[in-house]
């Protein structure tokens, strides 16, 4: 793992409506990473947002 994977290991993932899967960003904490998503519910956004921890599968998915 890159020095950088280790200290932000959380991302923010966006699927959009056809299935791509974006990176939004990451973190150095789960809370500030749930954070974020959490936040683009408050902004209309329609697509699927969730919490990853680098080289794992989803943690947690919010349909925003």
């Amino acid at each position: 793992m890159s020095e950088s994977g280790a200290l932000l290991p959380w991302l923010v993932i966006r699927q959009d409506d056809n299935g791509n899967r974006y990176r939004v960003g990451r973190y150095a904490t789960r809370s500030e990473a749930q954070k974020v998503v959490d936040s683009f519910g408050g902004h209309g956004h329609k697509q699927l947002y969730w919490v990853e921890r680098l080289g794992q599968g989803s943690q947690t998915a919010t349909k925003n």
